[in-house]
């Protein structure tokens, strides 16, 4: 059985493919290596995936965020191989492979993640072949949940939102002062999601002008410190997956074409690409 995950800091998705090309699927908590040990990602696995798994796995492709060096795969892969001893071969990518795979599958282009976090890289039909430069999220991440949130968070305590929007936030989110926020910034685990949640606020507000133009702002120093290192980013396509990407994707579309840039597709995860992906790999190796 094969074994194929995509994992972000909030969630992860699982899919199954047995030997009869049965497709199943389960969700977990997201992972990230920079945040959880070995043993940490190992316990979880135990309790909320092993039991969906009815046999053998054999080989399991996991993408996940965080999963960008040497040492970080190998804290997953170490978690899976503990989990999952029979596994003959585990392989452990970034997220953005991931993305990559399930955009482009076997074709040129340009792969962007915006969710939780973000990132973008050039990719050849098989391999990443140029990466952005990513800084994860307290010095990066520009056009993410994590990015919108913070910023939308950081006007509110310096009283930088126009006073209807502010009377909104305070209504909706009554115990965020400057202590909380300093405390789930500076003590708390994964402050990346915490700010993340608030972004939903500028969704469901992005007819007020000024929370619109957070958004198209976030997704504009998107473009431009990630898609224009790319040579030739006017004369390729550029796919996108993650939620802000998939419910802002009108507001991305815009700032894609005010900058003369091509956006094709765009998809919430990236699961069912990766899937499909996997299953065309097996059928030509086994020369169907």
């Amino acid at each position: 059985m094969i074994l194929i995950a995509d994992s972000g800091s909030t969630k992860t998705d699982w899919r199954t493919i047995d030997t009869t090309g049965r497709v199943d699927q389960a969700r977990t908590i997201g992972f990230n290596p920079y945040y959880q040990d070995s043993a940490a990602i190992a316990a979880e696995l135990q309790t909320s995936l092993l039991p969906t798994i009815q046999e053998t796995v054999t080989d399991v492709f996991y993408y996940g965020t965080g999963c960008n060096s040497e040492e970080s795969c190998g804290v997953v892969e170490k978690a899976i191989r503990a989990v999952f001893p029979d596994a003959q071969n585990v392989q452990v990518s970034s997220d953005l492979l991931g993305a990559a795979r399930a955009l482009c599958h076997h074709n040129a282009g340009i792969a962007c993640i915006l969710g939780t976090g973000s990132n973008a890289c050039l990719y050849d039909g098989r391999d990443i072949v140029q990466l952005s430069g990513s800084l994860a999220f307290w010095l990066g991440d520009e056009g993410s949940g994590g990015y919108l949130g913070k910023t939308l968070v950081v006007r509110y305590l310096h009283d930088q939102l126009p006073p209807e929007l502010a009377e909104k936030f305070r209504k909706r989110y009554p115990k965020v002062d400057r202590l909380t926020v300093l405390d789930h910034a500076y003590k708390q685990p994964f402050p990346n999601r915490y700010f993340a949640s608030f972004s939903k606020f500028l969704f469901d507000n992005r007819s007020h002008p000024v929370a619109y133009q957070m958004v198209y702002d976030a997704f504009s120093l998107f473009f431009d410190t990630y898609i224009r290192k790319f040579a030739d980013a006017k004369n390729l396509p550029i796919h996108f997956v993650g939620s802000v990407a998939f419910y802002y994707s009108d507001i991305l579309r815009q700032v894609a074409n005010d900058k003369g840039l091509s956006v094709r597709h765009i998809l919430e995860t990236p699961i069912a690409g990766l899937t499909l992906y996997h299953q065309d790999a097996e059928s030509l190796l086994s020369g169907k």
